[in-house]
């Protein structure tokens, strides 16, 4: 997997997490908990994913920033 690859897929689990924070807060709706309740040990997998999604993209824009 190519970075460019990476760097789409940590947009679209970080995005992803966004809009579910945004539905908790509005709604509280966890769309997460929702799709994938029936495996607690997968949502919480989901989470630490799209968590270490925003991670990478937090370093990504910070080392961008020092160019």
């Amino acid at each position: 997997m190519k970075m460019k690859d990476v760097d789409f897929v940590a947009g679209i689990l970080t995005t992803v997490g966004a809009l579910n924070w945004g539905l908790v807060g509005a709604f509280k709706l966890d769309l997460v908990q929702t799709v994938l309740g029936t495996s607690p040990a997968l949502v919480q997998l989901a989470y630490i994913v799209v968590g270490l999604s925003g991670l990478y993209m937090l370093y990504k824009m910070l080392a961008k920033g020092k160019k």
